[in-house]
């Protein structure tokens, strides 16, 4: 399963999981270019469980080293797919999370999971000398954390069946239960070593992000949080957008909500919606007057389900300002 998009948008840019992609690819550009000493890189900054586990090993590296490695590990990739996919995955859920829980917080949850998910390796694999390296334990923390906040978001994803690509549009909670499945599945049939990917990781990361955000939810946001709300608020939502709309099973007419920011409000909009309808899509523009109101309901004559050849419902949106 590939995650594609999510569909719930978020309601400020979210610079601080820009900032982590973008340090993970330039670290990753850095640590390509060294060539021959890059599986030095790769055992000096990632994590090794020997290095921790055995005196003769330990021995060769300062104490500053030992610790530094827990963080350090969490940003190197050891292929460009390795840094593709977990980087995907992080711009897709990510971006909600620090959403929710302000840059800061975020930045602090992120680097927090990616530690838990390095100590759950080392103890899982205390002798194994081979390093970890990876952004994914630090991932698995934010879909943990996306699960919870977001169980009923949809995650358009890619399922290739036969070397055909098929796309099909799953709950949160499915996609992540399945996911957390196939990584409990690998964990308990594999071992690391065997496959280069610590799935305990993966495992860990997750568990501890559920965990760390009901300990964050219950800090108190910050004055500086809130700055920096303000300043990376979006001024626009974005052109295109899916609504799911309802109705009922005699009725002809069919409601949904779509929203807009308070300067969309003002002055005015115009979008293109897209609107499900049973195996098919419908494409509409959409036109938003200036000076409409939180909780004003736009009507769409016409757009609503077809009773016969001559007669079709309407469709109401509900104006939602966020």
């Amino acid at each position: 399963m590939i995650p594609i998009r999510n569909t719930i948008q978020p309601k400020n840019y979210p610079i601080t999981n820009i900032l982590l992609i973008s340090a993970n690819v330039a670290l990753y550009l850095i640590v390509m270019a060294q060539g021959e000493r890059i599986n030095r890189v790769f055992f000096t900054y990632g994590l090794v469980p020997a290095r921790y586990s055995i005196p003769e090993v330990a021995s060769y590296f300062t104490f500053g080293q030992q610790v530094l490695s827990i963080f350090s590990f969490q940003f190197l990739h050891g292929g460009f797919w390795h840094l593709l996919s977990n980087m995907w995955s992080l711009y897709i859920f990510g971006g909600n999370l620090e959403d929710r829980i302000g840059s800061i917080r975020y930045f602090i949850f992120y680097i927090l999971c990616g530690c838990a998910s390095g100590i759950s390796h080392l103890f899982l694999n205390w002798h194994s000398t081979v390093p970890t390296i990876g952004a994914s334990g630090a991932i698995a923390g934010v879909m943990g954390a996306y699960l919870i906040l977001y169980p009923r978001s949809k995650i358009l994803t890619l399922i290739p069946i036969f070397f055909i690509p098929y796309f099909v549009e799953l709950p949160a909670a499915l996609f992540l239960g399945i996911w957390f499945l196939l990584q409990f599945i690998s964990a308990t049939g594999t071992h690391a070593q065997e496959t280069g990917i610590a799935w305990w990781a993966h495992i860990g990361g997750f568990i501890f992000g559920i965990i760390f955000l009901q300990l964050f939810m219950k800090l108190p946001e910050t004055g500086i949080t809130r700055i920096i709300r303000n300043k990376t608020s979006k001024r626009k939502t974005p052109h295109f957008q899916v609504i799911r709309v309802s109705g009922s099973m005699d009725g002809p007419h069919l409601y949904g909500f779509i929203e807009i920011t308070p300067r969309e409000a003002q002055f005015g909009t115009r979008k293109l919606i897209n609107i499900p309808t049973g195996y098919g899509k419908r494409l509409l523009r959409v036109t938003i007057p200036p000076g409409v109101r939180n909780g004003m309901v736009l009507r769409l004559a016409g757009m609503g389900k077809r009773v016969n050849h001559e007669k079709q419902g309407d469709l109401y949106l509900k104006i939602s300002i966020s």
